[in-house]
Order: C-alpha cells, then sequence, then structure tokens
C-alpha cells in the first residue's frame, strides 16, 4: 500500500475517511506534519543500522518510516485497531525482512510480556501523551529497564517537568523519575501547528540518555513509591507526607534524623540523592 503525504492534513483525512476511521482523543493522536521536526526528533534517536528500537504510538507511520530508513530493527506498539491494520500493509516489505513487528494493544499491558520474550530495545521513541509517558518510564525502570537513549514528545509543561530540577517550580515526583534514570535535556519545542488535528497546547520533545553512573538503591520499587508519596500533598512538609506513607511517625521521625533531613522542609526542595538515602532508610529499618 502507497504511504500517504506525511505532510498533508487532507491527504491524511482522506486516507482516514476511506476507510471509515477517526481521530481519537481519548489516545492522544496528533500527527506531527513537520517533515524537518520529524527528522530532527529522529536523528536524536542516534540509529545505527541493526539497532532494536522500540516506538509507541506509530499512528499512520509517518516517525515509523524515518526510523526504518535510518536501519533500525524496529517494534511498535498500537492501540488503535485501525491505525494498526494501515501500518501493518505500509510497512510489510519490512516485516517479511524481519525489520519491523507490530504489537497491538494497550502498550502499558503489552511491553514487558514482549520484553521478557524478546529482550530490551537500544532505544525507546514516541509521541506520548502525560499519564502515559509517566507510568511507562515507572513501569520501566522499576522492572530494571533502561534504555541507552529515549526521545519522547510531550506536552510542553509535563516535558518541563521531566527536564526540572530540585527548588524550581515545575519539580516533581515525575521530575525525580526520570533524572534518577536519565539525564534530561530537552531538544525541540513544537507549537500546535506542526500537528494535525491541531492541539490546545504547545509540545515539547526531549531527550534521556542512559544514565551511566545510576544512582542505586537497595529497594527501587519502594523507592519509587516513596517518592511519589512527598510530593502527594505539596503544600504539607515531609514529615507529614512521610508519615502519611509509613502510617508510623515514629519511625518517620527517626528515619529523617538518621539521614539529616530537617522535617520542615518540602519535598520540592530535596535532591534525589537525599530521597535515595530516605528510602534506603525506611528499608532497612523496616527489616
Amino acid at each position: 500500500m502507497k504511504h500517504p503525504d506525511y505532510n498533508s492534513p487532507s491527504e491524511l483525512k482522506n486516507l482516514l475517511d476511506s476507510f471509515g476511521f477517526s481521530m481519537q482523543k481519548k489516545f492522544g493522536q496528533n500527527f506531527l506534519i513537520n517533515e524537518d521536526a520529524r527528522n530532527k526528533i529522529i536523528d536524536a534517536l542516534e540509529i545505527t543500522p541493526g539497532q532494536k528500537v522500540w516506538e509507541v504510538g506509530p499512528g499512520l507511520g509517518a516517525m515509523t518510516n524515518g526510523i526504518l530508513e535510518r536501519g533500525a530493527d524496529l517494534t511498535v506498539f498500537e492501540i488503535d485497531k485501525g491505525f494498526a491494520s494501515l501500518i501493518r500493509e505500509f510497512f510489510s516489505d519490512y516485516q517479511k525482512e524481519g525489520k519491523f513487528t507490530l504489537v497491538e494493544g494497550d502498550v502499558l499491558k503489552t511491553w514487558k510480556a514482549y520484553y521478557e520474550q524478546n529482550g530490551q530495545a537500544d532505544r525507546f521513541f514516541g509521541n506520548l501523551p502525560y499519564n502515559i509517558a509517566a507510568t511507562i518510564i515507572a513501569n520501566t525502570i522499576e522492572n530494571n529497564v533502561r534504555f541507552e537513549k529515549c526521545v519522547f514528545t510531550v506536552q510542553k509543561e509535563v516535558a518541563q517537568r521531566m527536564c526540572a530540577k530540585e527548588g524550581s517550580e515545575d519539580y516533581s515526583s515525575f521530575s525525580v523519575l526520570c533524572n534518577w534514570a536519565y539525564d534530561v535535556k530537552p531538544l525541540i519545542d513544537l507549537a500546535g501547528g506542526n500537528f494535525w488535528p491541531k492541539p490546545n497546547v504547545d509540545s515539547r520533545a526531549v531527550v534521556l540518555t542512559k544514565k551511566k553512573d545510576f544512582p542505586q538503591c537497595n529497594n527501587p520499587s519502594l523507592f519509587i513509591k516513596m517518592q511519589r508519596a512527598l510530593f502527594s500533598s505539596r503544600r504539607k512538609n515531609v514529615r507529614n507526607n512521610l508519615s502519611n506513607f509509613l502510617c508510623n511517625n515514629e519511625l518517620t521521625m527517626q528515619v529523617l534524623s538518621e539521614c539529616n533531613i530537617d522535617p520542615n522542609k518540602r519535598a520540592e526542595v530535596l535532591t534525589i540523592q537525599q530521597m535515595l538515602s530516605l528510602s534506603d532508610k525506611i528499608n532497612e529499618l523496616r527489616k
């Protein structure tokens, strides 16, 4: 099947209409129709031939096409059955060569089984709604799966949280999670006019590079849950949020004291290393 002109909203619309398909807001579907932006984002993945790449939400395959042209061994995760049927046709030749694999369904439900059967990818890529971005990053890190490089396009305010450092207004649980496992840098800002349909928000592509010196902790699952709890009520101090999490005020005060953390501070001023120390101390004392 012939590929549509990925830069033409009218051609993309006509293709969807001809099959009776429509864009679904619940899946956060917007096509990047700026070819220069697509190339810059794909270039940031730094793909070399034969590398394994995962793509979430390929849509009609505009980015997929560019990734395959760079020689990747690509797996795409697509929840929309209509889009899945089209990209299966678009990339049938690559599929026959063993270079293209389509995994249908919700990536949050399918990625782990696929990973366990097929192993680690080198690159991870996608144009992601916020809730998926936060959850998939948490899921992979908690399962000790970190990619050499990720490039995600998200809402600009989400990207600001991903890049934020302690003490800044945008610093959040999501900031901690991203910066714990990766070095995070902004790549390119994309106004709504770069997409079809045009979203009401601006977007930003960010690059996540696997940290060479990954700050270890004794219980990653505990750390992830604890640091979320610390940000659960931003107006409350560390003592209150941690006490609610542990359901034990005495243990809370002991942990904070042994980690030399002022109980009256708020989570947004704590460094990732301080939170890791808290998590390790909780893990130790609970035993």
